[in-house]
């Protein structure tokens, strides 16, 4: 079944999701198993294995699609994300980060290389055409922007080119030396549809009605979107702003934030401070969960500009969107229309979503 969604390319004329696609457990559930799987997710941190040997456990989307993963580090310091589900009778391999040469499963003693190949198995002597290439621990890919590793199970784009826009416009950012700071990272629970979340992201429109703190640091006037394949980069100036090189296409603005949106649901929220990731996760129809990962690149800049208060940013952003989910209910709703102005990555997040989801057999 294909569902209907078609938003005209002209922004001008276009209507936008229509209602139902915030409220359809189908749409929900395709986005789970055939959108998420195959787009790219954050998945840790290169800090995390600064060791070779080391074997770290991650879990992809946690309430989603909690798919176990294994981050590891081998002889040569290559970095690899494996599965983290032994090949013989499905036990979790690996529970805590550990240091070792190899893994090796608690359940029946198989173990395997940190390049996720299977070395040995006991009492499988007689097993014919054993081992194969089944046994070996499925490798998905992994990719990389400074410290930060990203994977995907099936990636619908190559990951080059979907960072491509923040490695080309903050290639001067020193984001290897940027570090986690746990005290300024977050998760929150929003009654709300993850899309409708990613819809207010999308858009500086709604800052002089929802966010006064933020209309002070910021420049709605010179606020601006563009658009790129795979995503949109917002741009807001004020007075707290970066130092830019001369060989920035920026140079000589006073740009005090970049907001980076990734498809389907990866943001990065570069500061003078620093860097704040934000990661929408679907929990349910009317219910997301979103991580934010603060890295400080600047300690003397926190607390200044567009982003010196996230917390309070983000309850307002809650509250409206909460809002809006309620009104997704009504029965008199059924589709609305763009700013040509000022909704552009809206209209280009919907696009995406038409793209990836409309033909998507059930």
């Amino acid at each position: 079944m294909a569902l209907d969604l078609e938003i005209d390319p002209d922004i001008r004329r276009a209507r936008t999701l229509p209602a139902s696609f915030y409220r359809d457990d189908e749409v929900l559930r395709r986005t789970r198993e055939r959108l998420l799987p195959r787009s790219w997710q954050l998945i840790g941190d290169s800090d995390w294995m600064s060791h070779p040997g080391t074997a770290v456990p991650v879990t992809l989307l946690p309430g989603c699609l909690d798919e176990p993963l294994l981050l590891t580090c081998d002889a040569e310091k290559r970095l690899r994300c494996l599965s983290n589900v032994c090949t013989h009778r499905a036990n979790i391999l690996v529970t805590e980060t550990t240091s070792a040469s190899t893994i090796r499963c608690r359940y029946h003693g198989r173990r395997f290389g940190l390049d996720g190949h299977m070395v040995h198995m006991p009492e499988f002597e007689q097993a014919l055409d054993f081992p194969s290439d089944r046994d070996d621990l499925p490798q998905l890919s992994l990719g990389q922007l400074g410290k930060f590793l990203f994977t995907s199970m099936d990636p619908r784009m190559p990951f080059d080119e979907w960072i491509a826009p923040v490695r080309t416009r903050l290639h001067w950012l020193p984001l290897d030396d940027f570090k986690a700071d746990l005290n300024r990272s977050r998760q929150y629970t929003v009654k709300a549809n993850w899309a409708l979340y990613c819809d207010n992201y999308l858009e500086g429109f709604h800052i002089p009605f929802v966010h006064p703190g933020l209309g002070q640091a910021v420049e709605y006037a010179t606020y601006q979107t563009e658009l790129f394949r795979w995503g949109t980069l917002q741009i807001a100036h004020g007075p707290d702003a970066f130092t830019l090189p001369i060989d920035s296409p920026d140079s000589g603005q006073s740009v005090a934030a970049y907001y980076f949106f990734l498809f389907p649901n990866t943001m990065l929220n570069f500061y003078p401070w620093g860097l704040s990731v934000n990661v929408v996760v679907p929990l349910s129809i009317d219910q997301s969960r979103v991580h934010f990962f603060s890295y400080v690149g600047d300690p003397s800049r926190l607390g200044q500009g567009a982003g010196a208060n996230l917390d309070g940013v983000e309850a307002e952003d809650e509250a409206i969107v909460e809002a809006v989910q309620r009104g997704m209910s009504s029965r008199l709703y059924k589709a609305g229309r763009y700013s040509p102005t000022r909704e552009t990555g809206v209209h280009h997040f919907h696009r995406l979503l038409a793209e990836h989801c409309a033909s998507v057999d059930g």
